[in-house]
């Protein structure tokens, strides 16, 4: 909740008629929707105290989403600027990103953590996570920034972090944050649907821009990747440590956008559902409106928090959609996603977390659904699974001549869908996300079994697996899965397909005896099943930083079928911090990386020509 302070300064600006005028529906206390017609200064801090609030909130509770009725706001004399803080996400409500024009900056700075007495600054954006960005156009100004600060519009961030159908014009792009003290250092992000300036991407780790366009590029670090992206960096993962870590794909071969809310001509609210695509490249609205469908809100069940599991299950069994207004959901039965097409969407982070072991939500092994925007945060009982798509029954679509339960043309999808065991409280789940279904796309997932926070220890936040693949003709873009303490990701099905991969094994095993399985060191943080005839994989990056215990060992980071139809494409392995070792980057092939050499270690193609 607010404090108290701030509650005095914030509740004003939300509550009064002056400030923001009533929506049509009502979409939970903390959406805030702003009106072009209001005073700019008005506008400026509302937006400035929910950043004062949550900038700092890495574990906080409080959800919102800020929204943008179509329209300018700010003009380059006197912009609207502000920077956005945990559990918060900005949007315009625009059928397409040009409806809504930000005549200013919208920001991620680095964090500057606490430090001794007499140390150096450790200023960073390794844990900007959960927030976003999405449909609305950027005109860069600077206002009365400073030298540095009107250099760039600022996006510093890490996992969980996305930035979607958003066009930046009048300056760069910065994915580092530049202007404050060091190191500096950001790890991991994901843009999509974007038409983007020059982009500096400085210290970012590893990154996947997919779908859009970018006016130019620079600095890799270890695993850059791109896949649809205009303008972006021709492939160059040179082996050498220090020189490129591009991956490029001319196209992506099958995608489909987030849902997102939207204000049609006549004012009314819709959700529009883009259509799935193949061989895609640049963004969907480029040339256009982004094909798709418009649902008028009326067929969602608009929840909030303190609606029972009971009463959301009642909606879907009806066939209604679902909108989650920010906050936090406690369920203390399965959500059950039954229909063809159904939509479950989060606003503001909306989070769920499953009460007694339950299974917080499952599908039906049905075509075309969507759920997206949702973080799932574990119980303290442990459950089986946080998201389990479809049933076991989906190993019949692939024996069929014509398949029932899944289409090419209408997959199932999960977009910006969050994983955290651990971090806030005490959370313990077997696995977090499972995949029974065919035909479906994973678009940007963190499953993050947490490695700092609160109820974070080796037998307190207990989780196995990040991300299990059981269907089919599975596609995932931008697939981070950390800490797990057996596999971080098990691919079983067939013709699957990951562009761009990020792990971070285990911090936290005490030693070597409780991390090892078979006569093998470790657990890989890829696996793909001994079975499968067909894979492939680009851009994908493991580290090993074991702080707990820095003499352990992971005996290989990626472990595959020795079978031509399964390949990696620029593959890596790094050692942090002098922490731990990796002997082998895919099964028994690659230098080791070590607390002596931090790599990185690649494999350019797997089978090794």
């Amino acid at each position: 909740m607010l404090v108290t302070a701030l509650a005095v300064a914030l509740v004003p600006l939300v509550a009064a008629p002056a400030a923001q005028a009533a929506p049509p529906v009502d979409l939970g206390p903390n959406t805030i929707v702003f009106d072009p017609s209001q005073p700019i200064e008005e506008i400026q801090a509302t937006v400035d105290a929910i950043a004062t609030q949550q900038v700092p909130a890495h574990f906080g509770e409080d959800r919102y989403a800020l929204l943008f009725k179509p329209g300018t706001y700010g003009t380059p004399e006197n912009p609207l600027r502000f920077e956005v803080g945990y559990f918060t996400e900005v949007a315009g409500l625009g059928q397409d990103p040009g409806d809504v024009v930000i005549n200013g900056a919208i920001e991620v700075y680095n964090q500057c953590l606490p430090v001794p007495e007499g140390a150096p600054a450790n200023c960073i954006a390794l844990v900007n996570f959960w927030r976003s960005l999405s449909n609305l156009t950027i005109q860069y100004a600077a206002g009365d920034a400073d030298g540095c600060r009107s250099s760039a519009n600022f996006w510093a961030v890490s996992q969980a972090a996305p930035m979607r159908r958003v066009n930046v014009t009048g300056a760069n792009l910065s994915l580092m944050d530049y202007c404050t003290a060091g190191p500096q250092y950001a790890s991991g992000g994901f843009i999509a649907d974007s038409t983007l300036p020059f982009v500096v991407s400085g210290s970012q780790q590893q990154f996947l821009t997919r779908n859009g366009s970018v006016a130019g590029w620079s600095n890799s670090v270890w695993n850059q990747v791109f896949a649809g992206v205009q303008g972006a960096p021709a492939t160059d993962f040179s082996p050498v440590v220090g020189e490129p870590k591009y991956t490029t794909l001319d196209t992506t071969p099958v995608s489909k956008e987030k849902p997102y809310l939207y204000l049609d001509d006549a004012g009314k609210y819709n959700v529009f559902v883009p259509a799935a695509q193949k061989n895609s490249s640049g963004a969907s609205w480029a040339t256009g409106s982004t094909p798709g469908k418009s649902i008028p809100l009326s067929r969602f069940f608009v929840a909030k928090p303190g609606d029972s599991a009971a009463r959301i299950n009642s909606a879907l069994a009806l066939g209604k959609n679902v909108l989650l207004t920010p906050g936090v959901y406690h369920v203390n039965r399965t959500l059950n996603v039954l229909w063809p097409n159904q939509v479950v969407l989060g606003l503001g982070l909306a989070t769920i977390i499953p009460d007694n072991g339950v299974v917080a939500m499952q599908t039906l092994d049905v075509p075309g659904i969507d759920i997206a925007g949702i973080m799932f945060d574990a119980g303290t009982t442990n459950s089986p699974a946080l998201l389990q798509l479809g049933t076991k029954l989906s190993s019949l679509d692939a024996k069929l001549k014509k398949p029932l339960l899944s289409s090419a043309n209408n997959p199932t999808a999960v977009q910006d869908v969050f994983f955290r065991i651990g971090g806030e409280a005490v959370g313990k789940a077997t696995q977090s996300l499972v995949v029974n279904t065919n035909q479906t796309i994973i678009d940007h997932t963190w499953a993050w079994r947490a490695d700092h926070g609160t109820g974070v220890g080796w037998d307190v936040n207990t989780a196995e697996t990040g991300v299990l693949v059981n269907g089919n003709d599975v596609t995932a873009t931008g697939l981070f899965s950390e800490h797990y303490q057996k596999y971080n990701v098990i691919w079983n099905g067939e013709r699957g397909r990951t562009i761009m991969f990020q792990n971070e094994l285990p911090y936290d095993p005490p030693d070597q005896a409780s991390w090892q399985h078979d006569g093998v060191n470790g657990w890989a943080a890829y696996k793909v099943g001994d079975k499968v005839k067909v894979h492939e994989a680009w851009g994908m990056g493991a580290y090993i930083y074991t702080n707990v215990n820095p003499t352990l060992h992971a005996t290989r980071a990626y472990e595959v079928p020795v079978t031509p139809g399964v390949k990696l494409h620029n593959v890596l392995t790094v050692s942090l911090n002098a922490a731990g070792t990796i002997d082998h980057v895919v099964n028994d092939t690659g230098d080791p990386v070590t607390p002596t050499f931090a790599g990185p270690s690649t494999v350019l193609e797997w089978p090794v020509p």
